[in-house]
C-alpha cells in the first residue's frame, strides 16, 4: 500500500457532556476547539492537535451507548464502537515527567504513571472523560 493512500485523520469519541469533555481536551492537552455543530442529530465537537482532530459528539435520538466497563456481548460492542479501542497516543515533544506534573496541576489523572517502555521510550496513560484512555510517549533521542 503506497504511503500516501491512508492518512490519519480523527478519532470519534460519544461523551455524555460533549462540552465539558472538548474544554477538558483543550485545557489538558492545549487542544484547540475548531468547531461546535449539530451532525444527525447530537451536539459534535472538533478539537485540533497539529491536523488531527478528535470529534467529540453527544448522544443520538434513539442510540443506547453503553459503558464500556458493561459491556458483555459481540452486540453491545456494535453499538458503541468500543471493539479494539483500547486507546490512542500522543507523542511528548519535552520531558514527559514535566509534562505529566503540569497537567496534573490542573487535574489530570493517570491511570499509569510515566515509566520506561523500552530504552529511549518513555511513556504514561492519562484518564480522559468518557472512559478514554491516552498514551503518552517521549521518545528519546
Amino acid at each position: 500500500m503506497n504511503e500516501s493512500t491512508v492518512v490519519f485523520e480523527h478519532i470519534h469519541i460519544i461523551s455524555q457532556d460533549p462540552k465539558a469533555s472538548a474544554a477538558w481536551y483543550a485545557d489538558i492537552l492545549g487542544g484547540e476547539i475548531k468547531g461546535e455543530y449539530e451532525v444527525r442529530g447530537a451536539p459534535q465537537i472538533s478539537v485540533a492537535f497539529n491536523g488531527i482532530s478528535i470529534l467529540i459528539r453527544g448522544q443520538r435520538s434513539g442510540e443506547a451507548p453503553r459503558d464500556p466497563d458493561k459491556v458483555q456481548h459481540y452486540a453491545d460492542f456494535i453499538s458503541h464502537n468500543q471493539w479494539g479501542t483500547d486507546h490512542f497516543g500522543f507523542q511528548i515533544k519535552e520531558s514527559l515527567d514535566d509534562f505529566c506534573d503540569r497537567i496534573r496541576g490542573k487535574g489530570a489523572t493517570f491511570s499509569v504513571e510515566p515509566y520506561d517502555f523500552v530504552p529511549g521510550v518513555r511513556i504514561a496513560y492519562l484518564e480522559a472523560p468518557d472512559g478514554v484512555s491516552i498514551e503518552l510517549v517521549q521518545a528519546k533521542p
